[in-house]
């Protein structure tokens, strides 16, 4: 069976032999691509395979992983279908690489923090750490998903605290809200906009190495 989305890999240059390597799944946001986010990850290929994954929908020069029927509504039955397809390829991958089924991890910036956040919840403890930069969550994701355990996975959140294109109270309720499941929350916030600030890039890295060690 072939992979259900588009992606990029990343991976160690020297691979050893039997062993399973954690596993970065990474997200860009509306209207972007696979390439996005690469450069934000740069040096974690030396710990991670890093599979960079393009939303199936077009919009307008790149892609997207749902369509919008309102400001912070996505079309409900767009969003299941991108949600199931990520959830298949996280599973696929799993399937077909020598991933460490207990170190499974998601990045996701803006739309990219929507589904990864939102594949935490359905997913729960099997993923073990998300980076959520300047998203949200969707009202019928709180109040109608099936949610899984939440006790071992960790979250690192960030949010410009100009955010012009999702409010930046949002960022905090999604802290809140995971709290309240009894994740482990890292919040953070930065002087910027709708974007990833340099300093966000090395606070979530750092992050993410010191977690592998949890």
């Amino acid at each position: 069976m072939g992979a259900p989305v588009i992606y990029e890999l990343r991976k160690p240059k020297e691979l050893i032999p039997n062993k399973q390597y954690p596993c970065l799944f990474v997200m860009h946001g509306i209207g972007s691509n696979e390439q996005n986010m690469l450069p934000l990850v740069q040096g974690l290929e030396d710990h991670f395979y890093i599979f960079s994954i393009r939303g199936h929908l077009q919009q307008a020069q790149g892609f997207a992983y749902f369509s919008i029927q309102a400001f912070g509504k996505p079309h409900r039955d767009v969003f299941d279908e991108g949600i199931a397809k990520l959830s298949s390829f996280i599973d696929f991958v799993c399937e077909q690489y020598p991933i460490d089924v207990s170190q499974l991890y998601l990045l996701g910036f803006s739309q990219g923090a929507i589904v990864s956040m939102t594949l935490g919840l359905m997913r729960g403890n099997s993923i073990k750490g998300i980076i959520a930069l300047n998203g949200y969550i969707p009202q019928f994701v709180k109040e109608e998903y099936d949610k899984q355990s939440l006790e071992r996975l960790a979250l690192f959140i960030s949010h410009g605290q100009f955010d012009q294109v999702l409010p930046y109270e949002w960022g905090k309720e999604n802290a809140e809200l995971f709290r309240n499941l009894h994740a482990s929350v890292t919040f953070n916030t930065y002087a910027e906009g709708h974007t990833v600030s340099k300093q966000s890039v090395i606070d979530f890295q750092t992050w993410l190495l010191n977690d592998l060690n949890r």
